[in-house]
């Protein structure tokens, strides 16, 4: 064989190699190129992932939180009712024993004014069926004599008497309307002060006087 063939043969057998490994080397690069690719979306992905799981960590921190507050305002909820529950219980008690005690002074208050009026009926049926005078006439030299004028009946009340109430030291009469059975009509009355034509004068230990239009005063004595 010639020296120049040999030298083809060899020349040609080199380029087949390089073009082989040249076809290796590329397919190496882009399989290197694909996963650096992958390499990046897995970084992403991860990343993606990962600040995911920070905002769930952050919600559930939220959510502790809330939680945690929504508890304390159970439990102070709960302190205040059954710090609440024996007050309003002692309060509806008193609030019934202030109605039940109104209530039996405004029934003994009815009786005596219902009292005072029979009384007052009373005389003056009397007074009707009482025959007029036969005596005979005095002489006209003797002087007439002065008969007392009858005293007039006592006057009952427009209204219900219950008590007598102290505020800043002075002293105050409770009154209210005969048919109230409320507590809201009750009124506090001040010397000077009136109730319908009823002026409240002097209030007495056990007795309140009172100045009438066109009457005398009228003394009602205190439950």
């Amino acid at each position: 064989m010639k020296a120049s063939t040999f030298q083809t043969l060899i020349v040609g057998l080199l380029c087949l190699a390089i073009v082989g490994l040249s076809g290796g080397l590329y397919s190496q690069y882009q399989r290197l190129a694909e996963l650096q690719n992958m390499n990046t979306q897995y970084r992403q992905t991860l990343d993606t992932l990962q600040r995911d799981s920070n905002a769930l960590k952050d919600a559930q921190e939220k959510l502790q939180y809330a939680l945690k507050d929504l508890k304390q305002m159970v439990d102070t909820g709960e302190q205040q009712v059954n710090t609440l529950d024996p007050m309003l219980d002692q309060w509806a008690q008193e609030i019934q024993e202030l109605r039940d005690g109104l209530a039996a002074r405004a029934t003994a208050a009815d009786l005596t004014a219902l009292r005072a009026r029979l009384e007052h009926v009373e005389q003056q049926l009397l007074d009707l069926k009482s025959p007029p005078s036969t005596s005979p006439p005095a002489p006209s030299m003797t002087k007439p004599k002065q008969t007392a004028r009858p005293k007039p009946a006592p006057l009952s009340p427009p209204f219900s008497v219950f008590s007598v109430e102290s505020r800043g030291g002075e002293r105050f009469l409770a009154v209210a309307p005969h048919d109230s059975r409320s507590l809201m009509d009750v009124r506090l009355l001040h010397s000077g002060e009136q109730m319908g034509a009823w002026e409240l004068k002097v209030l007495e230990p056990n007795s309140a006087i009172f100045a009438v239009a066109t009457q005398p005063d009228q003394t009602v004595h205190l439950p």
